[in-house]
């Protein structure tokens, strides 16, 4: 199975649209996937005693990682890097189990011009750090809301074909790795 993370809690976001886009394309390959969207955590997730006392959903969404093959990660840039609550969230997550030798894939998302250049790369030294295996190939949208709207879903067909080019082969980077979605 592979985990697909909206990496922003804002709801109704773009980072939600290209989520559930890349859902389609996995599952049109076959392949079970689950989304764990940021935005479907309480409130009470954000909130120092959630490092001791995690709430349910917290607990449900760190099954799904544990139990998957691989993890995309659609990150939105903020401020220059990804959002604090993935952050946070990723704290909360059982280490070293979360990442250790788990492939991960990278969709990163901007209003400006380098599409998220910047927060895939401080995403990728921290799962580097839990000695995750990062995927290199690597999809980049600069200027996003012209290519995508909440309503329209996503527009540009060279992203589409960007985005169905990267999981078919990041199927085959957990194959190689012995992790089979």
């Amino acid at each position: 199975m592979i985990a697909i993370v909206t990496g922003t809690n804002r709801e109704s976001s773009l980072s939600s649209v290209f989520t559930n886009y890349i859902r389609e394309i996995y599952e049109d390959l076959n392949i079970d996937c689950k989304v764990l969207n940021l935005s479907d955590l309480p409130c009470e997730t954000f909130s120092p005693s959630a490092y001791f006392s995690k709430p349910k959903k917290v607990l449900e969404f760190t099954d799904h990682i544990l139990n998957s093959s691989g993890l995309v990660m659609v990150i939105p840039e903020y401020n220059g890097s990804f959002p604090g609550a993935l952050k946070l969230f990723i704290d909360l997550l059982p280490y070293p189990d979360s990442f250790e030798n788990r492939p991960v894939c990278y969709v990163g998302i901007a209003s400006g011009q380098y599409g998220a250049l910047r927060p895939v790369e401080h995403l990728q030294q921290v799962f580097g750090y839990r000695n995750a295996y990062n995927f290199p190939n690597r999809v980049f949208v600069p200027a996003v809301h012209n290519v995508a709207t909440v309503n329209d879903g996503i527009i540009d067909a060279g992203i589409k074909d960007r985005l169905v080019n990267q999981a078919e082969l990041f199927i085959k980077f957990c194959d190689s790795l012995g992790k089979k979605p």
